[in-house]
């Protein structure tokens, strides 16, 4: 039987959250505040 390594195999969990991670959307400040005052006026959903 082959040993099994811990270090050479990641969880699927944790790889999926470094997918996620480096996968995410970055906003400037001035897109947050544009964001957010859209969704205060009802043009577009925040969400």
């Amino acid at each position: 039987m082959n040993p099994k390594s811990s270090s050479s195999k990641k969880p699927a969990e944790q790889v999926f959250k470094d997918i996620l991670r480096r996968t995410r959307r970055h906003f400037s400040a001035e897109d947050k505040i544009r964001i957010v005052l859209e969704g205060l006026r009802g043009d577009d959903s925040i969400a």
